[in-house]
């Protein structure tokens, strides 16, 4: 397995911290509604769990390119009825080797790295995927079969999503879960609620740096994330007015809304509704 090696961060507790203003990636569509009112959009997820796909990768990094190409072409690898939700998080921690990644968040290289914690492993790399938070080290081989078993599962939480984009690119954010009857953990592992807007068709022409000469093609990238929002009494309600950068293509914009146990990482259910952030 390739990959480019990292000394281990120290490590922060998974899916805890302040609530910050940023969020995270695109997939399957659970239920998308129209709203009556221009620019408005809704969406719920379904009774099957929908599998979070999370790629950590850098443009800094040789042996993250055949990775961000197999979270660009995920579809092609599952069942035509999978329900994914893919992610591509860039991390920071290899700007200092000759190119700085522009879609790179230093907050993504801190769940990263509490990600490897919960999953009980120490070495940080890239790329690294993991499956609704379990880690997949053979992501080429056993992808197919970690999403079958995450969508064998029946829900274990609801996750809706509402956005009304106004005409001054305010996108007007709501985001609701609970946790339904089929929840199961460990006793005292608390779930949050995650939010992310995502971009897909982004390319970069890296002149310098482990991949310097090559243009990179990336989807799913996190542009803003918010969360988390602890659910109390079982359930969670976020609501936050996001600016649109004027860089994005808000054609190739999308939501995503997903519900996480805290200590174990394990990924009750997410929700993607493509569409839904760049509607107008």
């Amino acid at each position: 397995m390739n990959t480019c090696s990292h000394r281990r961060h120290r490590p922060t507790p998974i899916l805890s911290g302040p609530l910050r203003a940023w969020l995270v990636a695109a997939g399957v569509l659970a239920a998308a509604l129209p709203a009556s009112a221009a620019g408005s959009c809704q969406a719920r997820s379904g009774p099957r769990t929908a599998a979070l796909v999370e790629l950590y990768t850098s443009e800094g990094c040789s042996s993250c390119p055949p990775a961000d190409q197999q979270l660009s072409t995920l579809r092609r690898s599952l069942d035509a009825d999978a329900e994914v939700v893919p992610l591509a998080l860039h991390v920071d921690y290899w700007d200092g080797i000759g190119w700085k990644d522009p879609f790179a968040q230093a907050a993504f290289g801190r769940r990263h790295s509490a990600l490897v914690t919960a999953n009980q492993h120490r070495t940080v790399y890239t790329p690294h995927f993991f499956v609704s938070g379990g880690e997949l080290r053979e992501w080429r081989a056993d992808l197919r079969q970690s999403v079958r078993r995450v969508n064998a599962l029946p829900a274990q939480a609801e996750v809706q999503l509402q956005a009304t984009l106004t005409p001054q690119g305010v996108l007007q954010l709501g985001a609701e879960a609970r946790s339904l009857p089929t929840a199961t953990g460990k006793t005292g592992d608390t779930a949050q609620l995650y939010v992310a807007v995502t971009e897909d068709g982004l390319s970069t022409r890296v002149p310098r740096g482990e991949n310097g000469g090559r243009t990179l093609a990336h989807d799913a990238v996190v542009r803003r994330w918010l969360g988390p929002v602890r659910l109390e009494g079982g359930s969670a309600r976020l609501q936050q007015a996001v600016m649109l950068e004027p860089a994005w293509n808000r054609s190739r914009l999308s939501l995503v809304a997903f519900v996480q146990q805290e200590r174990s990482g394990r990924v009750l259910q997410a929700l993607a509704a493509p569409g839904c952030a760049g509607s107008s």
